[in-house]
């Protein structure tokens, strides 16, 4: 039931920049290994990139690989998501989600993370 806040998304040309950012002001996050997914219109919501309770360990989807990073500053109880190089295959709403269990290891499952924010629209133009 906890909120999280996505912001940051919009509407971008081919090759553009964008930062997402997610927050909450209803839980520390800094025990929680942080995802993003995305959700095309009638597409399943996907897998984009992870990242552990300290940062050390990330993952991301082969799709977004080199493009997309995925950050997170604890004491500004903040994940980030900077996705460069953007392509219309992009375009998509994109929501954050908080772990299940503690943050020590990565995960992509979406049966994995039980707190979702509202999402983002990302809408890139060719």
């Amino acid at each position: 039931q906890l909120q999280l806040a996505e912001s940051g998304g919009g509407l971008v040309q081919a090759g553009g920049s964008l930062r997402l950012s997610c927050t909450t002001s209803g839980r520390a996050l800094n025990v929680y290994s942080m995802g993003w997914f995305r959700q095309a219109p009638g597409k399943e919501r996907e897998f984009v990139a992870c990242i552990n309770w300290n940062g050390a360990l990330l993952s991301s989807a082969l799709s977004v690989k080199d493009r997309f990073i995925i950050s997170r500053d604890n004491a500004k109880n903040t994940v980030y998501l900077q996705m460069n190089s953007l392509k219309p295959e992009d375009t998509a709403v994109y929501y954050c989600a908080k772990s299940r269990q503690y943050g020590g290891t990565l995960y992509r499952a979406i049966e994995d993370f039980d707190d979702w924010g509202q999402g983002t629209q990302v809408t890139v133009s060719s």
